[in-house]
């Protein structure tokens, strides 16, 4: 049974509370351990990990993290195979600090061979501060339920100021065309998000765009004297 079934389950002994209370103080302590050995602004990449080499979501993903690294950026995804793998694998040829934060799974996924700084995690919850904590702003491929669990979680984290300043950029027109629809043909005309809301995304198919993005986010929030540059991080 995994770690997090464990939690899960209704009754626990005390013993195994306090066991499982020092695994994920454990498992955070570390977390931010590793965090702290990024040594310059990082972007966060989600999409999904069913995504194979030469499809339009690997290829968009590498060029992206390509150009990041090119900025002096460090890219940080899961650290399994699919997008995450192209965007490692795109971070490590543009020159960049390629960060993996894994999760242990029963049937996937071991770190792929393009992370240079690594974790392996237990905890979701754990993993996925790590993804906030360590990032400046999130580029987010076409993925399943994990992905939209992680972009949704983002927004959240924005939209009640518990993050500030956090460009979130949808790569793929084509596949987020539908919940853009959703949110403004439903959710918007019933009440439950606002026009605000909406404008926390932005939606393209350019790396170019992306990169922009979260840099020109990253200069409004701290100045342009803290922008890096390639030679800063090499």
């Amino acid at each position: 049974m995994s770690t997090d079934r464990e939690i899960l389950q209704t009754h626990q002994t005390e013993e195994e509370l306090r066991r499982h209370t020092r695994r994920i103080e454990t498992e955070f302590r570390l977390g931010f351990e590793t965090v702290e050995r990024i040594d310059r602004p990082a972007v966060s990449f989600f999409g999904s990990a069913r995504t194979g080499e030469g499809t339009r979501p690997y290829e968009l993903a590498r060029a992206t993290a390509h150009r990041f690294a090119e900025a002096g950026w460090a890219v940080v995804t899961g650290g399994g195979p699919g997008v995450m793998e192209a965007a490692n694998r795109g971070c490590r040829e543009g020159g960049g600090l390629s960060v993996g934060f894994n999760i242990a799974l029963p049937h996937e996924q071991g770190m792929n061979p393009y992370v240079d700084l690594g974790m392996t995690f237990h905890h979701f919850y754990a993993r996925k501060t790590m993804f906030v904590k360590a990032a400046e702003g999130f580029c987010v491929f076409p993925g399943g339920f994990g992905t939209a669990d992680e972009l949704f979680e983002s927004l959240t984290l924005i939209q009640t100021r518990k993050v500030l300043g956090f460009p979130v950029v949808l790569l793929d027109t084509e596949y987020w065309g539908p919940l853009l629809d959703w949110i403004r043909l439903r959710a918007l005309p019933a009440g439950t998000v606002g026009e605000d809301d909406l404008a926390l995304l932005t939606v393209t198919d350019e790396p170019e765009v992306a990169v922009r993005t979260v840099l020109d986010g990253y200069t409004r929030l701290n100045g342009p004297q803290h922008t890096p540059e390639k030679h800063d991080a090499e």
